[in-house]
């Protein structure tokens, strides 16, 4: 019996000192985070730059919803929020009769005689403004619906669901928006939806000198942020309007279920790049599988796609990756690169733009996610260079260099954003 209650003592004990550990790690994280001078700095730098206007930074005229989808909690905290509403609704103005969404808008009285062949998008509803759609992506109509959810929680203004624009309220063009996916990008074989082939989240085809409209030389694909932003959304369309759970939960669930049983690599624990539904643009000797995606790898933990246990996996990877490729931080699109050559736009050479260039702006939101499933350590850890580099640049700029030198817009909105919702999370766990 003594033998048992010294065992048991001893367990006790033992157990005892792990919780004293773990609330010792737990405050000197929350003791960190409350003293990090950089998270005051760098919300106070991306308070300013959302106060400045809403487009995409001061390389873009338009407001982009991809974009305006990452940076409106912070709006709402410093814009009138009928203002953001309105910018909400032009997207709804612009929308096509087949439910599709625009990239982005810019006033006509921005354009040359108020005509351009880019922007070729205009509605009786917005005379004043005129938009683009990059056709090969698949993230605009599921990134409206995420900013009309977002606006929605950060103001309690539901009515704007109510709201007539043209002969529809603000709901059922939203449900038009999710229609125009499965309609006109859905996969029957696959059972998910499909874009042209682009690296990662990007929006630049190998096919072309630009590379943002699909023809007939594009190569169509399945991949895994597309799919992702589409669960996001249909997630954020059943939480304001939970009579829709019937029709849109079973699509939900069908589309989940495909995602993991076609684009996730059980074997290397990774999703593969992509499924070609009629060729593949890149050399035939080229394993395109051992790239790894890291900004669809985020928004699949977004859409909840993915176990705590996967999550710790795929943090690992993306930390060998950065260090593999003499990267600054996880925000490094992809690894390895597309070989140079692969796209026919000269600005994706590899670690060039999307083809491994390293983005805060997604970078952030693995942040994000890191902190949500209980991994406040491992981002904290992470954060911290994405921050340093903002503050030492003076700005937020749209992406890096392998080397960690600023390039594109240095006012990008969306990294502000990202960054701040982040800090936002980090501070908020602190308290806990």
């Amino acid at each position: 019996m003594r033998t048992i209650f010294f065992a048991l003592s001893s367990s006790l004990l033992l157990l005892s000192c792990q919780n004293a550990g773990s609330k010792a790690s737990t405050n000197n994280l929350q003791d960190s985070i409350q003293k990090d001078s950089s998270f005051h700095i760098v919300k106070d730098m991306a308070t300013n730059i959302i106060k400045s206007g809403f487009n995409a930074g001061d390389g873009y005229s338009e407001v982009w919803i991809r974009d305006y989808n990452t940076f409106i909690t912070l709006a709402t905290k410093v814009h009138p929020h009928e203002q953001i509403k309105d910018q909400l609704a032009l997207f709804f103005k612009l929308q096509g009769s087949d439910g599709n969404i625009a990239d982005g808008f810019v006033k006509k009285s921005s354009l040359k005689n108020g005509v351009s062949d880019y922007y070729t998008i205009t509605s009786s509803l917005a005379p004043d403004y005129a938009a683009h759609k990059n056709t090969v992506e698949t993230d605009q109509e599921s990134s409206l619906i995420q900013a009309v959810h977002k606006y929605i929680v950060a103001t309690k203004d539901k009515a704007f669901l109510n709201e007539k624009i043209g002969d529809a309220t603000v709901k059922d063009r939203m449900e038009h928006a999710l229609q125009f996916l499965l309609e006109k990008r859905y996969n029957d074989t696959y059972g998910l939806l499909w874009g042209a082939t682009t690296v990662d989240w990007g929006d630049v085809q190998p096919e072309h000198d630009w590379g943002v409209h699909l023809d007939e030389n594009s190569h169509i694909a399945l991949d895994i942020y597309d799919n992702a932003m589409f669960l996001i959304a249909l997630d954020n369309y059943m939480d304001l309007l939970p009579e829709k759970k019937e029709k849109w939960g079973k699509i939900r669930a069908s589309i989940a279920s495909n995602t993991m049983k076609h684009l996730w690599d059980e074997k290397n624990q990774k999703f593969i790049p992509h499924i070609y539904i009629k060729g593949s643009p890149f050399s035939a000797d080229f394993d395109e599988n051992q790239i790894y995606y890291h900004g669809g790898t985020a928004i699949a933990i977004e859409a909840n796609l993915l176990s705590k246990e996967q999550i710790k996996v795929s943090l690992d990877k993306m930390i060998k990756n950065v260090k593999d490729a003499g990267a600054a931080t996880i925000g490094l699109t992809v690894y390895p690169t597309y070989p140079a050559g692969s796209f026919k736009n000269k600005g994706m050479y590899p670690y060039g733009y999307q083809n491994g260039g390293d983005w805060t702006w997604f970078g952030g939101r693995m942040i994000q996610q890191l902190v949500k499933n209980g991994f406040q350590q491992e981002a904290y850890e992470q954060i911290q260079p994405m921050l340093a580099r903002v503050i030492k640049n003076k700005g937020f700029y749209e992406w890096y260099t392998k080397d960690n030198k600023p390039e594109g817009s240095g006012t990008f909105r969306g990294e502000a954003g990202v960054l701040y919702d982040a800090i936002e999370l980090l501070e908020h766990a602190g308290t806990k």
